[in-house]
């Protein structure tokens, strides 16, 4: 696998982790299911017209199962960088699991520089929301990057 065609996987991989842990949210999905049926039936898929990309399935389950075990320690050091006045339970559902994720990547994975891991969420973020909210989730991640010394 070249080095563009990894970083292509991967960028799917994020994309689709966010689309999972959203799932696993408003549904309730246990993880075991939830991993199987993004396996089974979206990456690298067509559902309802939409191309799901092949992503890089590893990184995909490290992410979403990394989110779902330390969910606790992650939404407390988002809920530490947000604005007096907002808590997590305030932001757009699609908006937490991007932060999540990339405060997930940026805690865990190492083999990340913390310059990809942002770019990386900001640019899922553009998947979703307008500029504004973009460069949200880039001062969100950055403080998160600070807090855990990357």
């Amino acid at each position: 696998m070249t080095q563009n065609s990894r970083s292509q996987a991967r960028s799917a991989a994020r994309l689709a982790a966010v689309q999972a842990l959203y799932q696993q949210q408003m549904e309730g999905t246990a993880l075991a299911r939830l991993l199987d049926e993004f396996h089974q039936h979206r990456i690298g898929q067509v559902v309802e017209d939409e191309e799901y990309a092949d992503a890089d399935v590893d990184f995909f389950d490290d992410v979403v199962s990394g989110v779902d075990a330390r969910r606790s320690e992650i939404d407390d050091l988002l809920a530490g960088r947000l604005a007096e006045g907002w808590t997590l339970a305030r932001l757009d559902k699609t908006m937490l699991q991007i932060l999540r994720a990339g405060t997930y990547e940026l805690l865990a994975r190492q083999d990340v520089t913390k310059a990809t891991s942002i770019s990386e969420y900001v640019d899922v973020a553009k998947a979703f929301f307008d500029d504004r909210e973009a460069k949200f989730v880039n001062g969100i991640l950055d403080a998160v990057a600070k807090e855990v010394g990357r």
